[in-house]
């Protein structure tokens, strides 16, 4: 079974940053697409960034130019650095491995908490 474990979350002023990590195993980390998504109180979970096996990314466009996301295949790590942070940033953010296949699973991680708040 694979597994995706997040961290980096936490309090940040507005205008802060934050950089979140994920952490995958028992997966051939490599050649699957990973990505960010986040849900807020009573909305909808949506996606935030994707980036290819072959490091192609893809952004919201509420997030374009603020946040960037990155991958180490050797670490099996994907990250989300995120600036310029705002309130509505707030939400639990999940990382998440996308299927290749119908027959395959899209897997999550359990979240991490960011808050945006003076």
């Amino acid at each position: 079974q694979v597994q995706l474990v997040e961290s980096g979350g936490g309090l940040v002023q507005p205008g802060g940053s934050l950089r979140l990590s994920c952490t995958a195993s028992r997966t051939i980390f490599s050649i699957y697409t990973m990505g960010w998504y986040r849900q807020a109180p009573g909305k909808q979970r949506e996606l935030v960034a994707t980036i290819t096996r072959d490091a192609n990314t893809n952004y919201a466009d509420f997030v374009k130019g603020r946040f960037i996301i990155s991958r180490d295949n050797i670490k099996k790590t994907v990250h989300l650095q995120m600036n310029s942070l705002k309130p509505e940033d707030t939400a639990v953010y999940f990382c998440n491995q996308e299927r290749r296949y119908a027959y395959e699973n899209t897997y999550w991680g359990q979240g991490t908490q960011v808050t945006v708040s003076s």
